[in-house]
């Protein structure tokens, strides 16, 4: 059992670091060829989605340092082990978005406010938007892909802030296409505000995920009711209560009350409640550890205030 875990975890490090190298490297040429092409062609919005990717090259820099971080085994200070670093880095790039949609929104209603738009829109800067489409496809594709196989809240979330690109490539693509088609210059920094929000709304819903997993939180009622059929498929366990689930990084850390009859000795007490964590290890998969805690049939207190019972995921 224990090599198996070794071996899923070093896996899931293995996958972080290449998703990390694919993010890092690709989004550095799309940023630079962005940014580059957005000055020739004078288009903020176009320069906007250069400076979105720059926060998708920061975020890949800190996938490879997190991933570094939580391959360390657990320590006296940190008996858990590190996996929570990756939920902290994921929180602390929610911030790096807001950041970057906050300020791209700032130059746009500069603009629109002090009219410092140019003229026209070039051509170039469609160039830029159509180019931005296409790599971000390739991109958030393989994000998701290694996002999926490592289950990696870190990459996943890589994945959907990409997929928010691809769409806020189309965005710029068409609205510099109407500033051209239509003469309306002004139509670039209004579809730069627009980026700017989409970019923010991003970074709030990242932020609001990691915050419920670093208070302990699990919205996931499904993974309850797992839980309760495999520890009741065993024979001798009854009423299944006072569940309590977490997430650190990828796994889960569960805690469970089971109830056996009282007579019984406390090694075949000991032997049912090994029996519930193999069952749930087989139903549940990437369980970094379960507490199962025995309790004589019919002696749980009613009163007690922590975790979930069978009656709370119906």
């Amino acid at each position: 059992m224990n090599s198996e875990i070794t071996d899923r975890n070093e896996t899931h490090i293995a996958l972080m670091r290449r998703a990390g190298y694919i993010a890092l490297f690709g989004n550095l040429a799309l940023a630079c060829a962005k940014i580059i092409l957005g000055k020739i062609s004078g288009s903020l919005a176009v320069m906007g989605d250069g400076i979105d990717s720059l926060t998708d090259v920061a975020i890949a820099l800190m996938t490879l340092i997190v991933s570094t971080v939580v391959s360390r085994p657990g320590d006296k200070e940190h008996p858990w082990g590190h996996g929570r670093a990756e939920t902290t880095a994921t929180m602390a790039l929610s911030f790096i978005i807001f950041f970057a949609g906050t300020q791209l929104a700032r130059s746009s209603l500069g603009q629109l406010i002090n009219r410092s738009y140019k003229s026209e829109v070039s051509m170039i800067a469609l160039a830029a938007a159509a180019l931005s489409i296409g790599g971000k496809t390739i991109l958030a594709a393989t994000q998701y892909t290694l996002g999926k196989k490592s289950g990696s809240a870190m990459i996943q979330a890589n994945a959907q802030n990409m997929l928010g690109d691809i769409v806020m490539s189309a965005g710029v693509l068409t609205g510099i296409g109407a500033a051209r088609l239509f003469r309306c210059p002004a139509l670039d920094p209004v579809t730069a505000l627009l980026v700017s929000a989409w970019v923010i709304k991003n970074a709030v819903a990242i932020f609001s995920d990691m915050n419920t997993e670093l208070m302990d939180g699990n919205t996931d009622r499904g993974i309850y009711k797992r839980l309760f059929d495999a520890a009741s498929s065993v024979p001798g366990v009854s009423h299944p209560h006072r569940a309590r689930i977490r997430k650190i990084a990828s796994r889960w850390d569960m805690d469970l009350d089971i109830e056996v009859d009282g007579k019984m000795s406390v090694a075949a007490a000991h032997e049912i409640a090994r029996q519930v964590e193999g069952a749930v290890r087989r139903a549940i998969p990437d369980v970094y550890d379960i507490m199962v805690h025995v309790e004589p049939q019919g002696m749980s207190d009613e009163n007690e205030q922590y975790g979930l019972d069978e009656s709370d995921v119906q």
